[in-house]
């Protein structure tokens, strides 16, 4: 069962597509004909390698080695830096796009009074706008661990009054002197970031057309101030 496990780990290690600094092109291409691919995936056939690079040169393109492991092997023509440049593109993108879910903690007491309720479920309101989970903790004190219901009853609140943006993951569970419930966000964090982009982008253009507004407002005073007909009267 191992050996079979490791023969597959292999296989799937040889299917995986090279890093694009890896793959070969042009000259680099050292086999004696490749399966041609045109600029706009349109197939060709197969052809010797030394009439593939005639077309690319002819095209003023490179002759690129998509799927190496094909027999023949795969190759297309393509310009090569914008191919490069485009991939580094949607790799930072992705990277951007990309969000990892944290898990935030707020603390509770059992006592704690209406203001400060509202105090703590604005900052888990906050967690989960941003698309991350919330722990959230009551800590009990002395005669209190005697109390879970108490506690329950606090989270069961808490998790209906923030129902509209937020799941509860994990429900109340006591350890100790504290009980923690985990609420998760009904929105995605890739979501929730696009949005908080969206929203400073909009910020920033509101910023700069009032300040091209005033400096139109101050630049039209000041022409008029300058005007013969001002100086006349």
């Amino acid at each position: 069962m191992q050996a079979a496990k490791a023969f597959c780990f292999l296989c799937n290690s040889k299917n995986k597509e090279k890093p694009i600094s890896e793959t070969r092109i042009n000259d680099r291409i050292r086999v004696p004909e490749v399966r041609l691919v045109g600029p706009g995936g349109e197939q060709v056939g197969v052809v010797r390698v030394e009439d593939a690079l005639r077309l690319a040169e002819e095209a003023g393109l490179d002759l690129v080695e998509v799927a190496p492991d094909a027999r023949p092997p795969v190759a297309k023509l393509m310009d090569y830096g914008k191919y490069k440049y485009e991939a580094a593109q949607k790799a930072r993108d992705a990277r951007r796009n990309q969000a990892n879910t944290q898990l935030k903690e707020i603390r509770f007491r059992l006592k704690i009074d209406d203001n400060d309720f509202r105090v703590k479920k604005g900052h888990v309101e906050r967690f989960l706008n941003q698309g991350d989970k919330v722990k959230v903790m009551i800590m009990f004190r002395g005669r209190e661990q005697s109390r879970p219901e108490a506690g329950i009853r606090l989270l069961q609140r808490l998790a209906e009054e923030v129902g509209e943006m937020a799941t509860v993951e994990s429900l109340p569970t006591q350890d100790g002197r504290n009980m923690t419930m985990v609420l998760a966000p009904t929105r995605k964090k890739a979501d929730a970031m696009t949005e908080q982009r969206a929203r400073r982008q909009a910020e920033r253009e509101a910023r700069r057309n009032k300040h091209e507004e005033r400096a139109a407002r101050i630049a039209q005073r000041k022409t008029v101030s300058e005007s013969p007909l001002a100086d006349d009267e």
